[in-house]
């Protein structure tokens, strides 16, 4: 009964999640009109650019995993890095969070290195993403300050929302809650939940930790740049697909677009937080959101979003193929050469 729960939560959830955003989504548009300008509104031309930058935020997502994994004494050669990384992100398309799963297993089994060394290596590779979107929030913030502002005040929940988070009481709570937590893990420090969570905590920081330990701290640092960077170009190209955003590169006060594609960005990658199958349906709605603050109607957001995430979709099952290739052939070789051969 457990398993089947734990399969249900892992492989269900995120399926019905998906299904229910995306119908929610379809249902606020008019599927003509969206429709209408994927098919005569559209330079494709920036949506094929974006796909092909996305290759390389992959690329760098493997070179700084590498060095990760250099620290750790654990060395597979550069492609097959690459390859788990293309083959990680096509299977969460299918089974979310499970490529993440298979990208260890992949690694560790074919170094013959330990899994638990090789998943804290990837944890503190999430971890580095947590905080680069904690720090795009924050840029966000700060740069789009007025533009959110007007438009969280426009709408009732908005001003909810605002006038709640300048409530004494609600921070008092928040503060609350975590001082709660703390006792509560005090208490119950000697069940196996607890200690459960102190060793999945303990794991985690060691992975993290090998970042400020290992020799390549300042290229790590700037491939987490280029990673990102690469996601964020790969989105501001594909304004320039559209003709309404590709206004708002010319229109004043927006720098270029990079303002609005910044909201769009940040609040599509905590979206990305949400399990879905390949982000579909929390991405899109977070895009859509984002570029409603800058008067972009819901067909058009709809449009850009949908357009924009089948192009990163059509390029990661190529890549997905790609690997299954590139594996099958190193299996074959593997048996074939010597030991010591490293090459492929």
């Amino acid at each position: 009964m457990q398993k089947i729960l734990n399969i249900a939560v892992r492989y269900l959830l995120p399926l019905a999640l998906t299904v229910l955003l995306v119908t929610y989504m379809f249902k606020k548009v008019n599927f003509s009109e969206m429709w209408d300008l994927i098919k005569h509104g559209v330079d494709y031309w920036w949506i094929i650019l974006a796909m092909v930058i996305s290759v390389f935020s992959h690329v760098f997502r493997a070179a700084r995993w590498r060095l990760q994994l250099d620290a750790l004494g654990i060395r597979p050669p550069f492609m097959a890095l690459c390859c788990s990384i293309f083959g990680c992100y096509a299977l969460n398309l299918v089974f979310p969070r499970l490529g993440e799963v298979w990208r260890c297993t992949y690694i560790a089994s074919s170094e013959k290195a330990s899994f638990t060394s090789v998943l804290g290596s990837m944890i503190g590779d999430r971890l580095a993403d947590t905080l680069m979107v904690l720090l795009l929030l924050l840029l966000c913030l700060v740069v789009a300050a007025p533009a959110l502002e007007a438009f969280m005040t426009k709408y009732p929940v908005g001003r909810d929302l605002v006038a709640l988070i300048g409530e004494w009481w609600f921070w008092a709570a928040i503060v609350g809650g975590v001082i709660l937590v703390w006792v509560l893990l005090r208490v119950f420090r000697d069940t196996k939940v607890v200690e459960k969570l102190k060793g999945m905590a303990l794991n985690m920081w060691e992975g993290f930790s090998v970042v400020a330990r290992m020799k390549g701290r300042w290229q790590f640092l700037i491939l987490t740049l280029c990673i990102w960077g690469c996601y964020f170009t790969q989105l501001y190209v594909a304004f320039y697909a559209f003709g309404f955003t590709r206004a708002l590169c010319h229109e004043p006060g927006l720098a270029a677009g990079l303002t609005p594609c910044l909201v769009a960005f940040v609040l599509s990658s905590i979206g990305m937080a949400i399990p879905s199958n390949g982000g579909l349906g929390p991405w899109n709605l977070a895009v859509m959101f984002g570029l409603a603050i800058y008067g972009i109607s819901d067909a058009e957001g709809t449009a850009f979003s949908m357009l924009q995430w089948s192009g990163q979709t059509v390029m990661l099952i190529i890549l997905g193929i790609y690997t299954m290739v590139y594996i099958s052939l190193r299996k074959k070789e593997t048996k074939s050469a010597a030991p010591t051969s490293r090459s492929f």
